[in-house]
């Protein structure tokens, strides 16, 4: 399972090709552009601190630069698009969340080639072609996997050899529209109309924490392997909820985020007794959550000395037999 960092785009806004783009509509076309990268940019930030900070715990790990592409072609109107950014090419640099690895690279720039390989170049669908992305992302992994960089040439000719850090495997996606956040066992997923964007960064990190928790502890293969029967699903969501602190405490954030992020979010997004019956109630979760954080905190500052990880890997009690493969997680517990 590879680790590339991808934004897949939607159309932001339809314009007729009968006739050119006007200054207002490029306008509305960039700030359009820029209220998605402005949630972009935060999910991949808070993303690449999670899988940073726990890399060590993932038995899987493998390297990334922490950046994200965008690629004209995923638009509606690719020309246009193009145009409204200022480029002369199709890729440029959608976020960047390393810059305590490099400094040189800046969102906006434009990228020509990966490993000299000319990607404006690459075929493409003419509209909402989301394929040449994911190929620009594969050529940055397989470099990474390679050799430990990748070099990267930029518009104005210049070059980057770029070193690689080791993160847990996930990427992180910012979809256009909707309200769902999902893992599907390499990714995680954001809707842009997501509420948890407009919370508190520790809160927002606690969600993204869950969704990455699934990925950490293979449940989509556990699921595939023992049926989505109700019982296994919310065993599943509880493990995914009880970690979160764990993955928040190594990331430097409070563990008790996780708490208030479900007490914040269950009572206006649960749906009460309409819920799904996959999932507890918002108030269940928030106890086996909270009684969870309380416990990464005293194993945190209970002795005479802080504990620089929490050793999720090992110290994680499970709830369900995991996979009997590499980087399935930590041990089911004995009681």
């Amino acid at each position: 399972m590879r680790h590339a960092l991808l934004i897949v785009f939607a159309a932001l806004i339809a314009l007729s090709p009968a006739r050119a783009t006007t200054d207002s509509e490029q306008d509305e076309l960039r700030a359009s552009y820029e209220a998605m990268q402005v949630k972009n940019r935060r999910l991949q930030a808070i993303g690449w601190t999670l899988v940073r900070a726990n890399a060590d715990l993932c038995k899987d790990a493998q390297l990334s630069i922490g950046i994200t592409l965008v690629d004209m072609a995923g638009f509606a109107e690719p020309e246009k698009m193009q145009r409204a950014l200022g480029l002369k090419g199709n890729f440029a640099l959608a976020s960047v969340s390393t810059m305590e690895m490099f400094k040189g690279p800046q969102v906006g720039q434009e990228i020509t080639a990966i490993e000299g390989a000319q990607i404006n170049q690459w075929p493409a669908e003419e509209r909402l072609d989301w394929k040449r992305l994911k190929r620009a992302h594969d050529a940055i992994d397989a470099a990474l996997a390679a050799r430990g960089s990748v070099r990267l040439t930029f518009g104005d000719g210049s070059e980057a050899d770029l070193p690689g850090a080791k993160v847990c495997p996930t990427r992180f996606e910012l979809r256009s529209g909707g309200k769902k956040a999902l893992a599907d066992g390499s990714r995680v997923q954001f809707g842009s109309q997501f509420p948890g964007f407009a919370y508190a960064e520790s809160e927002f990190a606690a969600v993204i924490a869950h969704e990455l928790a699934h990925n950490l502890l293979k449940h989509r293969k556990w699921l595939d392997a023992n049926g989505r029967k109700r019982r296994n699903v919310r065993a599943t969501e509880r493990e995914a909820d009880r970690l979160m602190p764990w993955l928040l405490a190594n990331a430097g954030y409070d563990p008790m985020a996780a708490v208030r992020f479900m007490e914040r979010w269950g009572p206006k997004h649960s749906k009460g007794i309409f819920r799904a019956r996959t999932h507890e109630g918002w108030d269940e979760r928030a106890e086996h959550i909270e009684a969870e954080a309380k416990l990464v905190l005293a194993r945190r500052y209970g002795g005479d000395t802080v504990e620089s990880a929490m050793d999720w890997s090992t110290d994680f009690r499970r709830e369900i037999e995991p996979l009997n493969e590499p980087g399935t997680g930590p041990e089911t517990a004995s009681d």
